[in-house]
């Protein structure tokens, strides 16, 4: 696997990354012990830019993530996050803190689930509109002298955040959703603003939370408590839709020979050496087809059949029930 800049200053890491939500929440039942197998395997196949947060789980997948690599820190860049708070007594709750005193507890509480004396990559899960950026990132950064954290990230902040918080402290990335069904970043001002301050783009969701795996046919395979089941994307019409784009993309993967999944990832990739995705999964088998997909290359006249298979608004229905959380 190669390496990217995460910004124009910061380390190296893997060029594609691994979100390890999944293994803990959100899309159906775990196996642990699969998603350690996935985490040891990715290690080996180069893949060492791992991601987590504190609410994924309600802090059970920074414990995962720690356990795995409890023998082999030295081979890993961990990223988690904090900023969503979470009910453990309701956890469909959500609420939004950036306070100083939240940002220094929840980093605190981070080191010790994850089991390591330093978090590689700190984001801000998302912006607290009622506490200025400015004192969040300054908390963050106080983490950062101390020792405890090496990098600084947000995530789903709006260009105008994103230019205050780079002011206050180095931003090493920006993560927001970005597939080909979610370009946001390139019509809002995110992308240049971030391309101008030399932050790097990490893409969650590349494929499309599944969607342009072209592996799910019916929302009736989710589990039960899959929360896709509440996404707009996976709603009646919406779905039906969205498939149909997908098995457009699907000819034009057969047609190279790769995956629809590695055609979407390896669109994502093509984007610029300053993008780093995470697909997401809590399988080796599907980790390792989305690690082939470093190895393509589109050309211009395959890149021109993607975009007329999937152009740019293809998609329907919202990223999330409620907006108001991203991009703010």
């Amino acid at each position: 696997m190669k390496q990217r800049r995460l910004g124009s200053n910061g380390p190296l890491v893997s060029e594609m990354g691994l979100g390890c939500m999944g293994m803990s929440e959100f899309y159906g039942q775990g196996d642990d012990a699969e998603s350690t197998r996935t985490i040891h395997r990715a290690i080996e196949l180069g893949i060492t830019f791992l991601d987590t947060a504190d609410m994924y789980g309600l802090g059970r997948n920074e414990q995962l993530v720690g356990r795995a690599i409890a023998d082999r820190r030295d081979q890993v860049f961990v990223a988690t996050k904090f900023g969503i708070v979470r009910d453990p007594a309701d956890p469909s709750k959500r609420g939004i803190s950036g306070k100083p005193d939240y940002v220094r507890q929840q980093c605190d509480a981070s080191l010790r689930r994850l089991g390591v004396e330093h978090i590689d990559l700190y984001y801000q899960h998302r912006v607290d509109v009622d506490t200025p950026i400015e004192e969040t990132v300054g908390a963050m950064h106080d983490l950062v002298v101390a020792g405890k954290v090496r990098h600084l990230g947000l995530s789903e902040a709006s260009a105008a955040n994103i230019r205050k918080a780079a002011a206050t402290a180095p931003i090493a990335a920006l993560q927001s959703e970005y597939s080909l069904f979610t370009r946001d970043v390139d019509d809002n001002g995110v992308r240049a603003a971030i391309r101008e301050l030399g932050i790097a783009l990490v893409p969650y969701s590349p494929l499309g939370r599944g969607i342009l795996t072209a592996a799910i046919t019916s929302v009736d395979q989710l589990a039960a408590d899959d929360f896709r089941r509440g996404n707009p994307r996976f709603a009646t019409g919406n779905f039906d839709a969205n498939a149909a784009v997908v098995a457009a993309l699907g000819e034009v993967a057969g047609e190279i020979g790769v995956t629809t999944a590695q055609l979407a990832l390896a669109w994502v990739l093509g984007q610029g050496d300053d993008v780093i995705p995470i697909p997401g999964t809590k399988r080796v088998r599907y980790l390792e087809e989305n690690a082939r997909a470093a190895d393509i290359v589109l050309t211009p006249p395959q890149l021109a059949r993607i975009e007329a298979a999937a152009p740019r608004g293809a998609v329907a229905g919202d990223r999330y029930p409620d907006m108001s959380f991203v991009n703010r």
